[in-house]
């Protein structure tokens, strides 16, 4: 570990961290669409869409939300939720979103975090889940970091430590971010009973993985492959999805404004991106042409995709240091490996695979780690 400043990137000496599992014992402080976290520039509100999917009804009335209640700009998390910052109004905000029809379950609000592979198909998979946790008063005692994912196979989604999930066509079983053995019949109903034998047992310990001894089942190896989804993607039915990167995760209003007029359902994902479908070839070429010059990665193998950072100063007065500033300046000169900025030692928004940690610690200056 070293402390280095900006942009000495290639010679920063990396050592392993322990990536420690943090105190249980106080409240879950994950927002929602009732409950807000207070950063400097305001409250921050969330709202989960299973498997990160929007109808074109439902990205526009969230994008007005966010026009008239917020920053005016959609902020995507590595859950694959978006959420709204500088909210001031913040009964005005629950108001809007329990009117639009976006919280099925007010007591279930922070529990309903669901993964998907993209351009996978599983929509169906995911609404069956969502029902199954909906339908169980006890699942909504979760804590708000519980995460389930949906894998097709390539163990992207696994790689995202999810604390439920399936694997695959071979339905397995994933428990506290491992592959296991135990083969599903039932993924959906089966799931929602992990999730309830956890509930019960898990006393103050948030994810899964913080207890070992509750996963008693046989673990099984597997490679992840990086989430293959930026670009044009033919479909099966003769459209097209599109798919782009999108810079700290942020969908600006201009582009929220204009993807509300293409009028095509969306979809976020875990990595910071953004999925257009139902395009035909030429709406496609239009949409490509029209978003790539305000930022958005249309390039599968940029080196901008590889760095992330958190909201950093003036947005979060926690941070010791505008991280998103010195963020920009390494995707200017290339980055060659996947790269977190961090304002202090909470680390939001950091990938779920190895990457290197810059950690701010004041004036231009970082504590550089692999994590």
């Amino acid at each position: 570990m070293v402390a280095m400043t900006l942009p000495n990137h290639a010679s920063a000496e990396k050592v392993a961290c322990d990536l420690g599992l943090g105190d249980r014992s106080r409240a879950d402080g994950c927002p929602g669409a009732l409950t807000f976290h207070h950063a400097e520039d305001g409250a921050v509100g969330r709202v989960r869409f299973p498997g990160g999917s929007m109808s074109v009804t439902q990205f526009t009335q969230f994008a007005k939300v966010s026009a008239e209640l917020g920053d005016g700009d959609i902020h995507l998390t590595t859950r694959g939720n978006v959420q709204i910052r500088g909210i001031s109004d913040e009964a005005a905000f629950t108001r809007a979103v329990l009117d639009a029809g976006f919280v099925p379950s007010i007591p279930h609000d922070k529990i309903r975090n669901i993964i998907v592979s993209p351009l996978s198909d599983l929509e169906e998979l995911v609404a069956e889940l969502d029902q199954a946790l909906l339908a169980n008063d006890e699942l909504a005692g979760l804590s708000g970091r519980t995460l389930f994912g949906i894998d097709k196979g390539d163990g992207a989604i696994l790689a995202q430590q999810p604390d439920f999930g399936v694997y695959g066509p071979s339905k397995q079983l994933i428990l506290g971010g491992q592959l296991t053995t135990h083969v599903l019949n039932n993924p959906a109903a089966e799931l929602a009973e992990h999730a309830l034998k956890w509930q019960r047992a898990r006393g103050e310990k948030w994810r899964v993985a913080e207890d070992p001894s509750f996963n008693t089942y046989d673990t099984a190896e597997f490679e992840a492959q990086e989430p293959t989804h930026i670009g044009w993607f033919d479909r099966e039915d003769g459209t097209v999805s599109l798919g782009a990167g999108l810079p700290f995760g942020i969908i600006t209003a201009k582009v929220a404004e204009l993807l509300c007029a293409v009028e095509k359902p969306v979809q976020v994902t875990p990595w910071h991106s953004v999925l257009v479908h139902d395009l035909d070839e030429g709406e496609a070429e239009a949409v490509a042409k029209v978003l790539a010059p305000m930022g958005l990665i249309f390039d599968a193998h940029s080196p901008k995709l590889l760095v992330t950072a958190c909201t950093g100063l003036p947005g979060c007065a926690k941070s010791r240091d505008d991280v998103r500033r010195d963020a920009l300046q390494l995707m200017a000169s290339g980055a060659t490996e996947r790269t977190h900025f961090s304002g202090c030692e909470r680390r939001c928004g950091h990938p779920r695979v190895e990457y290197t940690d810059y950690l701010a610690l004041g004036d231009g200056k970082y504590e550089v780690s692999t994590r």
